[in-house]
């Protein structure tokens, strides 16, 4: 992308902690990036006053009702941004030909569906939505090929490894020097506590991040690990690297985003102070740099740097992401869902803490994972299979 050509970006999921994210970063560019589409599922009021600010030509919403008040407000203010909702709006969203880069921020599996049609519509896509590649990576990633899509992570972790991989690396590890890949995790909330006590962890608890501020599922995910798992399978796809080369470590500081190992003994970084502008600054601008209004690494403050071996039994999930890549077929699109549906029964208060990956891994010894995965079709059919058997397995244990 030439840096004098402005970008046209449509957001999937503006008012989400990436898409506020985003913003900050446009909103400092304004000669660099222009807003076509911002797109949210409730949050009105935020979306409002997005729209009023960066008055783009469209903003989507979840449903009709929302839809209606957002384009009533919106004309008394004399905004003329055409508002639309649901599904087929948000399709449309993430494919409209003057679009050039598409931030894929919904999470979880509601996002899939829009991020594949930007694929599908030869977007650059930033992907914040991890979800797309572990439930269908094959299809995603063919999508992607087939039609001359470019795909930039914006996970800190992902984004850490792309920086760090070789320049021209065409995803033949074997061919690159690269003998394998490390993930950062900062070990959440929990990675102190006694396993005996994470039994009566509250919601408010596990979502109390010490480094990173996040959305609610995001945050639960970190607590219980399986965040560093579905990003163990994203990176699988992402850089087409086997599970047994990459490994992930905790670094409670989260300073270090990830590393790369090579075959002469080096081993590359990318550092910096957690926040997620930068890796959202790099992909906007890739290859060139902006600033991203983060503060500098002071590595003087930091002053040290802690790495440990997660314990795959006080972190259970983590354990069921490497078995579901390692099982492959529908066992990774199984493994999001359920884990998606127990999160939610957690927040809400019918689970406890320790139950998450109990829910998940019954899920997945209920369903074959040898169903291979050709369409969105055939993933949003396993999706909603893995999501009626771990509501089966919540209520059974009511």
């Amino acid at each position: 992308m030439s840096g004098s050509k402005v970008q046209n970006l449509t957001i999937l999921g503006s008012t989400g902690s990436i898409g506020v994210n985003t913003l900050d970063v446009v909103r400092r560019h304004p000669q660099r990036y222009r807003l076509v589409a911002l797109c949210a599922h409730r949050q009105l009021d935020r979306l409002f006053e997005q729209c009023v600010e960066f008055r783009p030509c469209h903003a989507v919403l979840g449903d009709a009702v929302l839809a209606a008040e957002l384009a009533a407000r919106l004309a008394a203010v004399g905004c003329r941004t055409a508002v639309a909702y649901g599904p087929e709006a948000l399709l449309r969203a993430a494919a409209l030909p003057e679009v050039d880069t598409v931030m894929a921020a919904i999470v979880g599996a509601a996002g899939l569906p829009p991020t594949l049609a930007a694929a599908v519509a030869g977007k650059k896509i930033l992907l914040a939505n991890k979800e797309a590649l572990v439930m269908a990576g094959a299809v995603f990633m063919r999508a992607v090929r087939e039609n001359g899509a470019i795909l930039l992570p914006i996970d800190s972790e992902h984004n850490a490894i792309f920086q760090s991989l070789p320049g021209d690396y065409s995803g033949d590890i074997d061919d690159s020097g690269v003998l394998g890949l490390f993930l950062t995790a900062s070990g959440g909330p929990f990675r102190l506590t006694a396993v005996a006590d994470l039994d009566s962890v509250s919601p408010e608890q596990a979502c109390a991040h010490p480094n990173w501020v996040m959305g609610q599922k995001i945050s639960v995910d970190s607590a219980t690990m399986m965040n560093k798992g579905l990003e163990v399978i994203e990176a699988h796809w992402l850089f087409n690297v086997p599970a047994d080369k990459i490994e992930v470590v905790i670094h409670p500081e989260s300073v270090v985003h990830s590393l790369v190992r090579y075959a002469d003994g080096s081993v590359i970084a990318e550092l910096g102070n957690p926040d997620m502008r930068t890796p959202i600054a790099h992909a906007l601008a890739y290859p060139r740099r902006i600033a991203a209004g983060v503060e500098p690494l002071d590595l003087f403050k930091v002053a040290s740097l802690h790495f440990e071996r997660p314990d795959f039994g006080r972190f259970p999930c983590l354990a069921l992401a490497y078995r579901a890549l390692a099982d492959g077929g529908c066992a990774p699109t199984t493994l999001n869902a359920a884990n998606e549906v127990a999160v939610q029964a957690f927040l809400d208060r019918r689970i406890g803490f320790t139950t998450i990956p109990r829910i998940i891994a019954g899920a997945m010894d209920q369903l074959p994972a040898s169903r291979t995965l050709e369409s969105l079709a055939d993933v949003l059919a396993a999706d909603r299979a893995a999501r009626e058997a771990a509501e089966q397995l919540i209520v059974g244990r009511a």
